[in-house]
Formats: C-alpha cells, sequence, structure tokens
C-alpha cells in the first residue's frame, strides 16, 4: 500500500475521532510541513503509522490547552513530536513568546512526556538523518520495557529491517549502532531473536556466535506484523 493511501486512511479516522478545535486544527492546521515529516521520516522508518495521534490536546500549564503537532502514545512511551518551520524562527517571536515556549516544554517533562523536535528544513533536506535519529530514539526508550511485548516486537522488527538490507551477516555491534544501546542489551535481544527463528546463526563458530543471518521463511511474516 502506498504512502498516500496508508495517510489518507490513517487522517479520515482521525478525523473522525475529533470534534471542535482539534477537528478545526486538523481540518485546516495539518498542512505540508507536518506531511512532510510522515512521508519523509516517519513512514519510511516503521512503514506504518499506527499509535501516532495528530493535533494532541493536552492540558496546558496555564489552566488552558494546548495541541501537540504529533503524539506517540503506545508500549508506555509518551512522545511529544514539534514540526518548526519557518514560522517558528526565534527572529519572528518575541521574547515573551521565546520564553513561553520553553516553559511550556519543560512542563512536557515534569509531565513525564518526551520530546523531539524537527525544523522543515531537516525534515525537507535531510530526511534520512532525521529518521536515524527517530528510530535510535525508539530503541533507546523501548529497549527497558522489557515487560512489554509490543515494545521488544518493535525493536526487532528495526533490527530485521536492517539486517536485511546489509551486506553482511548482523553482529552486535550493527545492533549497537542502529539502536545506540549497550553491548549486553543487544547481545540479549539479538539471542530472543534466535529464539523465535527471526535470525540464524551464521559463520563457523562453534562456542559462541557472533553474527546472525535473517530466517527468510520468517521474513515476509514479520515484516508485515502489525506492532
Amino acid at each position: 500500500m502506498s504512502f498516500q493511501s496508508v495517510y489518507e486512511c490513517w487522517l479520515e479516522l482521525h478525523l473522525k475521532k475529533s470534534s471542535g478545535e482539534n477537528r478545526r486544527r486538523l481540518e485546516q492546521g495539518h498542512g505540508h510541513a507536518e506531511k512532510l515529516f510522515l512521508e519523509k521520516v516517519w513512514y519510511p522508518a516503521f512503514h506504518q503509522l499506527e499509535g501516532l495521534i495528530p493535533e494532541f490536546e493536552i492540558a496546558d500549564f496555564r489552566d488552558g490547552t494546548r495541541f501537540l503537532d504529533f503524539a506517540y502514545l503506545k508500549s508506555g512511551l509518551r512522545l511529544a513530536i514539534e514540526i518548526d518551520g519557518f514560522r517558528t524562527h526565534s527572529s519572528e517571536t518575541t521574547r515573551w513568546q521565546f520564553s513561553d515556549s520553553l516553559m511550556r516544554q519543560n512542563h512536557l517533562v515534569l509531565d513525564g512526556w518526551k520530546i523531539l523536535r524537527f525544523s522543515y528544513d531537516d525534515l525537507k533536506e535531510k530526511p534520512r538523518m532525521c529518521k536515524q535519529l527517530l528510530q535510535q530514539f525508539m530503541g533507546r526508550s523501548l529497549i527497558g520495557n522489557k515487560q512489554d511485548t509490543s515494545a521488544d516486537a518493535f525493536l526487532q522488527l528495526e533490527v530485521l529491517r536492517y539486517a536485511s538490507q546489509l551486506q553482511h551477516p548482523i553482529r552486535p555491534t550493527d545492533v549497537i549502532d542502529l539502536l545506540k544501546i549497550k553491548k549486553r542489551e543487544a547481545q540479549k535481544l539479538l539471542h530472543r531473536m534466535v529464539l523465535n527463528q527471526a535470525l540464524l546463526p551464521a559463520g563457523n563458530g562453534t562456542q559462541r556466535i557472533r553474527c546472525y543471518k535473517v530466517n527468510q521463511e520468517q521474513l515476509h511474516t514479520l515484516l508485515f506484523t502489525s506492532l
């Protein structure tokens, strides 16, 4: 299914759930920069939009409400994603607006949110860098969530996609570079993938497994498993 088809279904679903200011913002405010983020960064990184909520309404620290460009609420993670366009450049904001923006972000952190901010320029000119940053963030955030099977499935799927693109069997060092996690955590993740037959041992080692290959019989099923 193409990105455009997935995007239209996803947006229509959230429009049906929304009302009032939230619906107005989706109809009028979900513009070019937000769609660019989805098309060039999020969708290429994860191949689905499940769990991502546009124009998410939250209580404001001034006893009002505010809207996040995107919120990701899944696997115990609360991630706020903000897209900063040309109109949000510091040269076009007052000192009061700048201070207020920082304080709002501080309160999000106090409320347990993780925050990622992307500029329109980076989305347009450096989408691969943005995608890699997002994948690394998700890996580091979910690796400690061992009690959540969907979090572990997410990590395994990212490793499997990455391993499928490599010209050599995947090694713990590859997983460390991909997810920015510790060596011990990478080894445990690879071991779990061998146990569920997503990966198979590769190489000639008999005492210690140093690299792994994708189990092609499982590849199609695993790549299209919904997380």
